[in-house]
């Protein structure tokens, strides 16, 4: 299987021809252990510099699982892969050490890129909560996202976006960041988002892009065989609280629905300060209303 999934990594990425530094893959196979009513890390591939200690078990059964990329970030010419998949009924909450740092691209290497491929079984719930992802300057990024929903599947997955290391005074001085997300359910497209960003050729000051905004978030929430009322009713509850958290001039929130078994929460700032914090409301409201149970942030390790 690893195999394949190399081979599946240079498909997403068919247009490299230079150098590459690195290609890791990371498979996470996740099951249930149906005795005790606990996920569990039932296999794993990790080549470095992605990894995986261990998976911890929540107080509600769920696994929590930390990435981490012991080279400290992304490198230029680095082609990483994660593989990801829930058996029936599991539950995972995946989150990072801290924010994953894009470094600048050394000169005659690819751009560095980052493959997603998931899949969530049925009745299964992945909750995916990173820390940002800063590009700094010099850097070219490309990141493809590919996400299956069985029936009764659920997700809360979001990423946030800065705009270099504002405290060095990098602000979009990235050469290229691209993010392509392809969200499905039983086999049906239900969302699907390209982001390319070149702050060299095309100002992304313009009001077709950030406008005057520096940090954007994208937050999906996904669960499979809900009734379409029930998505309604979810989503002008959570057009209230983001109504609630929206500032002019200083941060926004959006909330549409999916063509099916979804929405999708965006928001926009100046700073990234109220971010995190907003995303984590829009995720407890969401897991109270769609399972009844409540959020629970993950725990960080060094």
């Amino acid at each position: 299987m690893a195999a394949t999934a190399k081979h599946a990594l240079q498909e997403m990425v068919p247009h490299i021809s230079e150098r590459s530094r690195a290609r890791a893959l990371l498979r996470l196979n996740f099951s249930l252990d149906s005795t005790s009513g606990q996920t569990f890390l039932a296999d794993s591939y990790q080549e470095s510099p992605l990894k995986v200690v261990r998976a911890f078990t929540m107080e509600d059964g769920t696994a929590l699982a930390h990435l981490h990329n012991v080279s400290g970030g992304l490198l230029g010419g680095d082609h990483l892969a994660l593989q990801l998949n829930l058996a029936n009924s599991a539950k995972v909450q995946l989150t990072t050490t801290g924010a994953t740092r894009i470094y600048r691209n050394r000169e005659g290497f690819s751009a560095t890129t980052q493959c997603n491929e998931i899949s969530v079984g049925e009745g299964a719930l992945l909750e995916y909560l990173p820390d940002a992802t800063i590009p700094f300057a010099g850097s070219r990024y490309l990141q493809r996202t590919s996400i299956d929903l069985a029936t009764g599947a659920g997700m809360f997955w979001w990423e946030i976006v800065a705009p270099g290391r504002e405290a060095s005074g990098e602000l979009f001085q990235y050469e290229e960041f691209a993010m392509i997300t392809r969200v499905s359910a039983l086999g049906r497209r239900i969302a699907a988002e390209s982001l390319r960003l070149r702050p060299g050729r095309h100002n992304v000051s313009s009001l077709a892009r950030l406008g005057q905004y520096r940090y954007f978030a994208t937050f999906f929430i996904c669960q499979v065989g809900l009734a379409a009322d029930a998505w309604r009713m979810a989503e002008e509850s959570l057009r209230e609280l983001t109504a609630g958290m929206t500032h002019r001039d200083e941060i926004l929130w959006g909330v549409s629905s999916l063509v099916a078994h979804g929405l999708v929460v965006r928001c926009l700032a100046r700073n990234g300060r109220k971010i995190l914090p907003g995303l984590q409301a829009v995720w407890q409201s969401a897991k109270r209303r769609l399972y009844n149970r409540e959020a629970i942030p993950p725990r960080k390790v060094n």
